[in-house]
């Protein structure tokens, strides 16, 4: 307790007797302060002596920082709003499925429908098994027709243009059979035609098949004809068809896209 003994003398505090004014300095600060101006005063040193050392000094610095920056980043969450935007962005997520289209599995063959267009109940065709049509316009839509065959492959046909020949009923058959004279490029007597546009004989899973991209026309300048594209192939005895089209002008505004990929799609187990 100190009773008959000096005073201790206060060792955290040093005196100070200014012009008119005392004050205790604290000696820990003084000694921390008196400290670093001597460890900056060393380093200053060094620096001036050797250049490699100021450098190494700064390239310390700045991985202290990079550290400090990767710690901040690596502790941070991403917020609900950022992660909305990821998934706005599409820059996280799964690619985005085509919504334009839907798989059809039928019995033995598989191809894509336009998400907009419906089934139809309408047979036109032998064999027929599936028909969708666009739901603001029948004329443009999709058919596929399954028929037996004795053909082992679809090459049995002959060419293209000369199995074409023998399903010409999917082109549509004239109703006037009367007497026409010769004019707007039709022939005398004929009230329609049919141009190939396009032929090619891709192979898919090692099945040779038949396309045509052929365009009708008829005298009374409907829709300006009619774009009608034929995928087609043999498997198991059977003649797979698949028959898509659409008006010329709603081809070109927009229907072209719609067509081509249903029978591009179109395929057999």
């Amino acid at each position: 307790a100190n009773i008959f003994g000096k005073p201790k003398t206060n060792t955290d505090f040093l005196p100070y007797n200014g012009d008119g004014y005392a004050l205790n300095k604290p000696t820990q600060l003084l000694l921390v302060c008196r400290s670093a101006h001597k460890q900056d005063e060393q380093q200053d040193k060094a620096k001036a002596a050797s250049p490699a050392a100021a450098a190494a000094d700064s390239v310390s610095r700045r991985l202290a920082l990079t550290l400090l920056v990767g710690a901040a980043a690596v502790g941070s969450k991403v917020s609900p709003a950022d992660a909305a935007y990821g998934e706005a962005a599409n820059i996280f997520g799964k690619p985005k499925t085509n919504t334009d289209f839907l798989p059809y599995n039928g019995d033995g063959f598989k191809v894509l429908i336009p998400a907009k267009w419906n089934p139809s109940k309408e047979v036109e065709f032998p064999g027929q098994v599936l028909r969708y049509e666009d739901n603001f316009d029948s004329n443009s839509n999709v058919s596929v027709m399954v028929t037996p065959t004795d053909k082992k492959s679809i090459t049995d046909f002959g060419s293209p243009e000369e199995f074409l020949s023998k399903v010409d009923y999917l082109l549509g058959k004239q109703a006037y059979s009367g007497k026409t004279e010769s004019e707007g490029g039709f022939d005398p007597n004929a009230v329609a035609t049919a141009n190939i546009l396009e032929t090619s004989t891709p192979s898919v899973g090692g099945k040779p098949y038949y396309f045509l991209s052929v365009l009708t026309r008829t005298a009374d300048g409907d829709e300006g004809g009619k774009h009608q594209l034929i995928t087609a192939t043999v498997s198991g005895g059977k003649l797979y068809i698949c028959k898509a089209q659409a008006g010329d002008k709603r081809w070109f505004k927009g229907a072209r896209k719609f067509v081509e990929s249903a029978a591009s799609s179109f395929s057999v187990a």
